[in-house]
């Protein structure tokens, strides 16, 4: 059964309705809620401002009660996946169990550049977000962690706190065919495909299904920038992405937030897949 959530910008909106938009979200039945991770504001000039994603993401999990809360995605090039593992467990243990983490590696090079971070090569970042899930896996299921990689270190590191569920899902966001679904499918975990249409996602994921060495184990998100429509329109569009594959559709959705073209989304668009499988 495909699922449906609402991923929220944290640029030009204040903390209440940001807030506002995550409760509603959660009142309307949507499964899922997720924040981003810039310095910057990546739609938006840069003086429009935005709110830090580690810490949103905690204030979600106190917002909610029920929905899975993520993150699409934090950037690997700002955020050491050593210090994320950390933080996510503990939103985990506050959440009672629904966080999410999604990884990253990067595209907004202002950012990057003003907060002096090198934004390297994609095969350089490609490959540092690789390693980053590896570690993030290794500290939430191992006592003691010992890592020589290429980008990262770690001598006798300890998390310090477990993450509630057994094994919490990593998601990669990547799409590029000659790097970054190799990524996804070594990871082999969760596949944050974002901004692609429906016939991308169907081929990109073929790619990521035959090399990875458990296809069965991947579960294929689609980040879809919400645009107004008619409910027919909305129907069509989900409708090909579950045909393309989709497991999950997260709604991207930028301030003034729609709640009220998601009300309708959420009474007249979901039901008509629920129970439906792929």
């Amino acid at each position: 059964m495909t699922r449906f959530g609402v991923h929220t910008a944290l640029e030009n909106c204040t903390v209440a309705e940001l807030q506002e938009a995550w409760r509603r979200a959660e009142d309307l039945g949507f499964d899922w809620v997720s924040i981003w991770d810039h310095l910057h504001p990546a739609i938006r000039p840069p003086d429009a401002g935005s709110l830090d994603s580690v810490v949103c993401h905690t204030a979600l999990a106190f917002a909610t009660q029920r929905v899975r809360v993520g993150s699409l995605v934090y950037s690997v090039g700002f955020r050491h996946p050593a210090v994320l593992a950390r933080a996510v467990a503990t939103i985990d243990q506050l959440s009672g169990g629904r966080a999410e983490l999604g990884l990253g590696a990067g595209w907004h090079r202002e950012e990057y550049d003003a907060f002096g971070f090198p934004f390297e090569s994609p095969a350089v970042r490609l490959r540092r977000l690789r390693e980053g899930a590896t570690v993030v896996r290794r500290l939430w299921t191992e006592e003691v962690v010992d890592h020589e990689g290429e980008f990262y270190r770690l001598d006798g590191a300890r998390c310090g706190v477990r993450p509630v569920q057994e094994r919490p899902r990593i998601w990669v966001g990547a799409s590029g065919e000659k790097r970054g679904l190799g990524v996804v499918a070594a990871v082999n975990d969760g596949w944050n495909c974002s901004s692609v249409i429906p016939e991308e996602l169907r081929r990109k994921r073929a790619i990521v299904l035959e090399t990875a060495a458990d296809p069965a184990a991947i579960v294929t998100a689609v980040n879809v920038g919400f645009e107004p429509g008619s409910v027919e329109q909305h129907t069509d569009l989900m409708g090909r992405y579950v045909d393309a594959g989709a497991d999950r559709v997260v709604l991207r959705v930028v301030a003034p937030f729609p709640l009220d073209e998601l009300t309708e989304f959420a009474a007249e668009v979901m039901p008509r897949f629920m129970g439906v499988d792929r």
